[in-house]
């Protein structure tokens, strides 16, 4: 890049979902030669993000319901903003991007203010909630979907599909093939339970395993992250049924967890489908039944409507219904095999360069006519 870089401000909620797509931008834009800047909130610091990107923490709140807590919530995003501005001036960044949640709203809207561009990224198949605030004024919109729901026609002018991106190693999966499946040979389910862990998991699957024959059980080969509170009792309930299973409260190789597995077992939030269907593995995709706008179970729909996934509610996650679908798996191995080529149709492996090349065009002026005036089809006003 000639001449003094220019900066672009990312900026994510603290949430693996948010900052493992925030991350591989911020090293497609690196490579690039741009300086790149993180906001986020306190929770994001735990994170290890790309080298030599500093990290701005800045006050935040989700919206609860409540009239105390929308206050108080309406209080940290304001006081979030002040700190934003006073970052934005700082930096004069080129470009700012919000991959969502909350705490990416004070640096958006800053960014907004100052009438420097913005781009919104959008990991799930429903526009999030403090991304719908922000779209209006926003230049372009990035969606991980084809079919995203709660955007208006203003927004779709806007919007470029780019995939959710994800971290090299994962990318790295998409063009390796499907690991070996004989008739009789062994089957390895990786069971990922989402940033908080999934208790449904641990109390469902150890219980449904153990009612599959001696053949079968002898068969299977189970890496499963649980909660701390319940990884002994799953530990015991495996070795008391004679399956192998390694347990962990958090994996750090999930690239070579999911290189290695046979099918997945899992939340559908929007960073694990993507990682899943870039790396081409079937899944079983458990939705978290409490978001209010079911965000997970759309982007579950999506694989399942490709072929390359099953959806089964929480209620639904029962252990006879475990039992029946993985019996099935072991009986008819090629139902894996087709569905993880349906999976990998899904993924994104370029989304990475796909939304750096439109930080680098709206960065470079590329993507705008100087002499025509901002409108709502472009985005600021």
């Amino acid at each position: 890049m000639n001449g003094e870089a220019k900066h672009i401000l990312i900026t994510a909620g603290g949430t693996g979902g948010h900052m493992f797509p925030a991350e591989a931008l911020a090293e497609d834009l690196l490579d690039r030669g741009f300086k790149v800047s993180l906001a986020t909130d306190a929770r994001g610091k735990k994170y290890k993000f790309a080298d030599g990107v500093p990290t701005y923490v800045l006050k935040s709140g989700a919206m609860k319901s409540g009239f105390l807590s929308k206050i108080k919530t309406a209080g940290a995003l304001f006081f979030g903003f002040m700190q934003a501005k006073k970052l934005v001036d700082k930096i004069k960044p080129s470009v700012v991007v919000g991959f969502g949640g909350y705490p990416s709203f004070p640096a958006m809207y800053a960014g907004q203010k100052k009438n420097i561009p913005t781009i919104l990224h959008e990991q799930n198949a429903v526009l999030g909630k403090a991304n719908s605030y922000l779209a209006p004024k926003t230049d372009r919109i990035a969606l991980s979907w084809n079919d995203v729901s709660g955007m208006d026609d203003s927004d779709s002018v806007r919007s470029v599909i780019t995939g959710n991106p994800v971290r090299p190693d994962i990318a790295a999966l998409y063009n390796k093939a499907y690991p070996s499946l004989e008739q009789d040979g062994p089957l390895r389910i990786f069971v990922m339970g989402g940033s908080l862990g999934a208790h449904v998991f641990s109390e469902v699957l150890p219980v449904a395993l153990s009612s599959l024959s001696a053949d079968h059980r002898a068969r299977l080969e189970i890496v499963q992250q649980c909660r701390e509170e319940d990884i002994e009792d799953v530990r015991k309930a495996y070795e008391a049924s004679d399956i192998d299973a390694e347990l962990k409260v958090f994996f750090d190789d999930v690239a070579d967890q999911l290189e290695s597995c046979h099918l997945v077992i899992a939340r559908s939030g929007a960073g694990t489908v993507a990682e899943v269907t870039t790396a081409g593995r079937p899944a079983i995709f458990v939705p978290y039944p409490h978001h209010a706008d079911q965000q997970q179970k759309r982007n579950a729909d999506a694989v399942a409507d490709a072929g390359g996934a099953w959806v089964m509610t929480q209620n639904g996650f029962t252990t006879e219904a475990v039992l029946a679908r993985v019996e099935t798996f072991l009986q008819n191995p090629e139902t894996l095999f087709r569905a993880a080529e349906n999976a990998r149709s899904c993924g994104r492996p370029d989304a990475a360069r796909k939304l750096g090349n439109l930080v680098t065009a709206l960065a470079s002026g590329w993507d705008k006519a100087d002499q025509k005036p901002f409108d709502l089809t472009q985005g600021r006003i």
